[in-house]
């Protein structure tokens, strides 16, 4: 089956399973894919194509664009697919699926738990660590070339938001770096082995960090 848009025609790959609803996204081939049961016949599938049209023009034109598609999606470690589903009224978690009305949303949700999950690991990590420093201010935001810096002028350690993608064991990882340049601004032998201490597996997990 085969569908026109803007005088180009994409193939419309067809997936029937038990489910309730039906959901569209575009697959890496710029396939249009559609779940659905298996009472939905093919020119109902036709008319919702035709009725989501412009949902479907922004998703082609959103996986040009960008690598952050549905096959790329990580969060904590694992990844998911990206399911816009125009009429979703909650987020919801299916599996090794995400399914949400739109972008937008998913960018709130993921922003809130990034803010939440970094500050409770920060305070964990710093409630195991005997020493003595005062509970930094956290600030998160996107970074190029660093996981996380620390500032001990003001008492601040930033991370980075893409941290999110990783496992919590990575994450904690880069916490714990950035809280011994409280004890040890530098990267000495002393900084490596307080590392240890909090992190026994931080060599593996630089590696990880740096592939």
């Amino acid at each position: 089956m085969n569908y026109e848009i803007d005088g180009k025609k994409y193939n419309v790959e067809i997936i029937r399973k038990n489910n309730k609803n039906t959901y569209i996204r575009i697959k890496n081939d710029f396939t249009i894919q559609i779940t659905t049961n298996f009472f939905v016949s093919k020119k109902n599938i036709y008319e919702l194509i035709t009725l989501n049209i412009l949902s479907i023009k922004k998703m082609i034109e959103n996986k040009r664009k960008t690598d952050l598609d549905s096959e790329k999606f990580y969060y904590l470690g694992r990844y998911y697919d990206i399911i816009i589903l125009p009429n979703q009224r909650k987020m919801v978690f299916d599996d090794n699926r995400i399914i949400v009305s739109d972008e937008k949303k998913l960018d709130k949700w993921l922003n809130k738990n990034i803010n939440s999950l970094f500050n409770e690991r920060v305070e964990h990590i710093y409630n195991l660590m005997d020493e003595e420093f005062e509970f930094p201010k956290i600030k998160i935001r996107k970074m190029k070339t660093r996981w996380g810096v620390c500032n001990r002028s003001n008492n601040t350690i930033t991370l980075n938001s893409n941290l999110i993608r990783y496992s919590i064991d990575k994450i904690d990882y880069v916490i714990i770096h950035e809280l011994c340049h409280f004890t040890h601004f530098n990267h000495s032998k002393d900084f490596w082995k307080l590392v240890e201490k909090y992190c026994p597996e931080y060599k593996k997990i630089r590696r990880d960090l740096k592939d």
